[in-house]
Parts: structure tokens; C-alpha cells; sequence
């Protein structure tokens, strides 16, 4: 019976419950100041609870994605450092809405201690994260799609993925130049956000201009079919942002299969293992890393801490660094080496 009622909840049920399903302002993480850097939380807060033998449940958007992948990697790990436990389980795909739903409500109960979920939009999970607050277990919103009435976010600032690609054209633009921009899901906090960013930074430099912004919604094949669309009706191009290395992967087939390589600069976002691999290559100019493992052992970090009744800010920033060939080995190390590069990058700059 509950996944029938479930499965028969409209768009517009989910959106007027996020803002009453908690007493909390509408949360936009980008910008919500009660927040803490990540590497902040444990000289604030202590060591992490012991959680030995307990069990964490996950909720992915799908595992079709390295991304989600290497998120659940990261989940993984941190709780075998911890000995505890974590189920993860993941929708079919990233349109899968209704399944992601569905496989959130089975999961609540008391077998798990606080529950870590990566919607696929800002309000279909929203009906299960109102059962879990009822019954008690810790829900952490942890990077992209953003569930506005959510207690705890843990994830990147989305806006500052589109300005710092945008900041390498205007560094290597100084004279201007067209760019596109091929966006993720329509009406997803991370998609909106770091097309706001990309196209505001463009537009404030007074040379460079966006001439394209269409959807390639988190597909590589979408992406090359609007990226091959783009550079035919934009002959003078010279780059292309798109919302994730999925879709930047995409544009790239395009720009090679138009042999445009040397002319139009193609970046992602997430710090897939396969961007790593353009990029090293000298297909993709570049990725804004959002560090999928270390996000994943920072948001169990804090999943443990909330069921231990640590009252930590509502929003638990997590790294990001564009990254190109010229910086991408600061960044290949192994974890320790590439934690104290991204804490030694923070501070410095404080």
C-alpha cells in the first residue's frame, strides 16, 4: 500500500510539501550561512563517534555515472576504517524519480542509523525524507539535486563550479570569444546553478559571450548531438562548458569528429576517472574535481556524528578544484597526499 500511494504522489504534492516538511528556512546550500569547510569539522567537533558495527544506508541518484561511483567508493571505505556497515543502493538511471523514491521508503527503519541520499530532483525524495524525520533517523542531502527542506547538505558549492571555468576563458580570452554552455537536468539545483555561474562570469567580463545553452541532461549522447549542433551553427566557437564530464566527454567526440580540437576548449564538472583520462590526453581542457571519494567518507563522517546528536551546521562544504593538465598531479596522488593538497590549498588562501 505504500508504494502505491507513493508512486501516485504528484510534482506539485512534493513541491508544496518540501518547504512544511521542517520548521527550516528553504535551504540553498550555495549560499546558507551556517556552514563549516569540511576539513573544519573535525578540529571543531573532534574525533569521529565510534560506530562499530552499525549500519548506514545510501541512496544514490544510479551507478550508471563514475561519479556516483566513486561517491559510493568513498562511502565505502569510510565505513570499513570505522567497522561499521553501508548499504547502498541506487535508481536504474538518473530520470528514475519514481524508483529512487520507492527504494528510499524500503530502506527506512530501524536497521540503519542515518541515511546519506543523492536525489535525482529537489523534490521526489521528498515524501520519504518527511517518514524519516517521523521516525527519528538523521537524512543527510549529500551534493546536486537539493531537497530545500533538508536538515543537513553535504557537497560543493554548485555556482563556483560554472565561475571558475568561466575565470580560464576570460584569463585566455582577453579579447572575447563565443562559449556554450550544455546544461544537466532541467530545474536540478546543480544544473541551474553552475549554468547561473558560467553565464554571470561570462557576461561580467564584457568580451567573451555565451551564444548557446541547451539541455544535454546528464546524457553523452544528448551532448554530443547538441554540441555537434552548436559548433555547426557557431563556426567561431572556442569553448564549451557542460554541467558534468559525462555530457563534456560527449562535446569532445563532437569537437573531434568536426576537427575542431585545437580551436574549441571542452570542460566538465565532478572529476570523473574517465575525465582524467581526456584530459591527459589532450581531449578535455579541464574538470571542476568535486572529489566523489573524499565527499563520500566526509558524508559518513557527518552521518555519524548526527546519530551521536552533534549539532553540526546545516551545511558541510566539501573541495573543488579546476583542474587542468597543467595542475592534474597535484591531484593523482593517493588520498593522504591529495587531502593535505586540498587542505593546504584552503587554508592559504584564508
Amino acid at each position: 500500500m505504500r508504494k502505491a500511494v507513493v508512486l501516485g504522489l504528484t510534482l506539485s504534492a512534493l513541491l508544496s510539501s518540501s518547504v512544511l516538511a521542517a520548521d527550516l528556512s528553504p535551504l540553498n546550500p550555495d549560499s546558507e550561512p551556517d556552514r563549516i569547510a569540511w576539513y573544519q569539522v573535525p578540529q571543531k567537533f573532534g574525533p569521529a563517534p565510534q560506530v562499530r558495527g552499525q549500519k548506514f544506508g545510501v541512496v544514490l541518484k544510479t551507478l550508471t555515472n563514475d561519479f556516483w561511483r566513486l561517491l559510493a567508493k568513498g562511502y565505502r571505505t569510510a565505513a570499513a576504517d570505522a567497522g561499521a556497515k553501508v548499504d547502498v543502493q541506487a535508481a536504474q538511471g538518473e530520470s528514475d524519480q519514481m524508483g529512487q523514491l520507492a527504494m528510499m521508503e524500503n530502506m527506512i527503519g530501524p536497521q540503519y542509523k542515518a541515511l546519506m541520499i543523492s536525489p535525482q530532483t529537489d523534490a521526489n525524495l521528498q515524501p520519504a525524507i518527511d517518514e524519516a524525520e517521523k521516525a527519528g533517523i538523521p537524512v543527510i542531502n549529500v551534493d546536486d539535486a537539493v531537497v530545500s527542506s533538508i536538515g543537513h547538505f553535504v557537497g560543493v558549492v554548485q555556482r563556483e563550479n560554472g565561475v571558475r571555468v568561466a575565470k580560464w576563458f576570460v584569463e585566455h580570452y582577453p579579447n572575447g570569444g563565443e562559449v556554450a554552455i550544455i546544461e544537466g537536468q532541467a530545474g536540478v539545483f546543480a544544473a541551474l546553478q553552475r549554468t547561473i555561474g558560467f553565464k554571470e562570469t561570462i557576461a561580467a567580463s564584457g568580451k567573451l559571450k555565451v551564444v548557446a545553452s541547451v539541455p544535454g541532461n546528464w546524457d553523452r549522447q544528448q551532448s554530443y548531438d547538441a554540441a555537434v549542433n552548436i559548433l555547426q551553427t557557431h563556426p567561431k566557437l572556442v569553448g564549451i562548458y557542460a554541467n558534468n564530464d559525462t555530457m563534456a566527454l560527449g562535446a569532445v567526440e563532437a569537437v573531434k569528429s568536426l576537427d575542431l580540437a585545437k580551436q574549441v576548449h571542452v570542460f566538465g564538472t565532478d572529476g570523473t576517472t574517465d575525465a582524467y583520462s581526456s584530459i591527459k590526453a589532450g581531449d578535455m581542457e579541464g574538470t571542476v574535481d568535486s572529489f566523489p571519494v573524499l565527499t563520500g567518507e566526509i558524508a559518513f563522517d557527518a552521518a555519524t556524528r548526527l546519530t551521536v546528536g552533534q549539532k553540526l551546521p546545516r551545511v558541510v562544504a566539501t573541495p573543488q578544484v579546476l583542474v587542468t593538465r597543467e595542475n592534474m598531479a597535484r591531484f593523482t596522488g593517493d588520498e593522504k597526499s591529495v587531502r593535505a593538497a586540498l587542505i593546504e590549498d584552503a587554508t592559504s588562501s584564508h
